[in-house]
């Protein structure tokens, strides 16, 4: 029986029995703007229409945030964003610049600079309280509402602390310096960051209408060790899926990086799957290993961003030899892994997902 979107999608999640595999293209603006003729008007919406994508969309955020002593203030100037943090003890900076090519900020200066500065942020995080915004809440159920059987939906919980404190506070180089120097305070912060992230949990579990609650870690081990990720990521997911339980939403990793080292680690975590599992060159697992170490979790990836550069018939061949070696395909979405490289045309995608949707699944 052929099955919506939004139902391949559940059972994929289920590890259930599918009509066929779930593909899904991670396309975005900067995709988008690269295009030509027919496609450079597009919405991102109508070019999945066009692939024939399993949709995944993300809902509107419905979480405010209140605070009483401390503030974050934002300035654009030109393609420079800088976001200000303000505390009675002292302001921290950080400060971004807009890349065209990828459609997104990155960061140029961290907020976290001395043992004095990781003072300050716990302060800070210490002082947020967070509520629902009835209007946005009313706006992503209408979303939800609206698309129905059309695709899969989702809302973000947050970060773990240490992914958030290489990647977006201290940087790496820093991040890993005071975590030595500084342990103490550097739990400290931690520790009051995931506060804020239990209570993200607590809210999305009991009114998000969305499917899946993400955990966006863009975990790897390029950027941490695995001890690291025991010692500091794995009990704070552990206590995000302790939430998730009663209301029957799926808790997903964004792990986008490096796993091989990790996936001992991640089989035994309660989740139902991990998203942008990213293969050879760019990642370093496959598909096989991820099933032989966690045969419970849904695996959504499967492919890279440099695979995408090539022709139909390359890509058709590398998915269909990592799909061969497989002893099922319960549990698995093809997606780009990643953000779809712009050099893969339309076209390209489309021939793809239609020989995806063709492929026999062994169950």
């Amino acid at each position: 029986m052929k099955m919506t979107p939004k139902e391949r999608w559940i059972a994929s999640l289920k590890l259930e029995p599918v009509d066929h595999l779930a593909f899904w293209p991670k396309i975005n603006s900067s995709y988008l703007n690269y295009q030509s003729g027919r496609f450079k008007n597009m919405t991102i919406d109508e070019m999945h229409d066009y692939i024939g994508s399993d949709k995944h969309v993300w809902l509107t955020g419905f979480i405010k945030e209140k605070r009483r002593s401390t503030s974050l203030e934002e300035k654009k100037i030109g393609i420079t964003r800088k976001l200000i943090y303000l505390t009675k003890y002292g302001n921290l900076t950080a400060t971004m610049q807009f890349d065209e090519p990828s459609q997104a900020w990155h960061p140029v200066e961290y907020p976290v600079k001395t043992k004095q500065d990781i003072e300050i942020l716990t302060e800070w995080f210490a002082d947020a309280c967070l509520e629902i915004d009835k209007e946005k809440l009313q706006e992503a159920r209408q979303q939800h509402k609206e698309i129905g059987s059309d695709a899969i939906t989702a809302h973000s919980i947050g970060t773990t602390p240490l992914m958030q404190f290489v990647q977006h506070l201290a940087g790496i180089e820093n991040c890993h310096y005071f975590l030595t120097d500084f342990t103490q305070e550097v739990k400290q912060l931690f520790e009051t960051m995931q506060k804020k992230n239990l209570k993200s949990t607590e809210i999305l579990d009991q009114y998000s209408p969305a499917e899946i609650l993400y955990l966006v870690e863009n975990t790897s081990t390029t950027l941490i060790s695995p001890q690291q990720y025991r010692k500091y990521c794995y009990q704070n997911i552990l206590d995000c899926a302790g939430l998730v339980k009663n209301s029957g939403k799926f808790l997903v990793l964004h792990m986008c990086g490096h796993l091989k080292n990790l996936l001992r680690d991640l089989a035994s975590l309660p989740v139902s799957g991990f998203e942008a599992l990213t293969t050879v060159p760019v990642g370093n697992t496959t598909l096989i290993e991820g099933r032989r170490v966690c045969p419970d979790k849904c695996l959504i990836g499967g492919t890279n961003a440099v695979l995408w550069t090539k022709s139909a018939k390359e890509i058709i061949s590398e998915i269909e030899n990592e799909l061969d070696k497989l002893p099922h395909h319960r549990g698995l979405v093809i997606t780009s892994a990643g953000v779809m490289p712009p050099l893969c045309k339309p076209e390209t995608i489309k021939q793809v997902c239609q020989w995806v949707k063709q492929y026999r699944v062994r169950v």
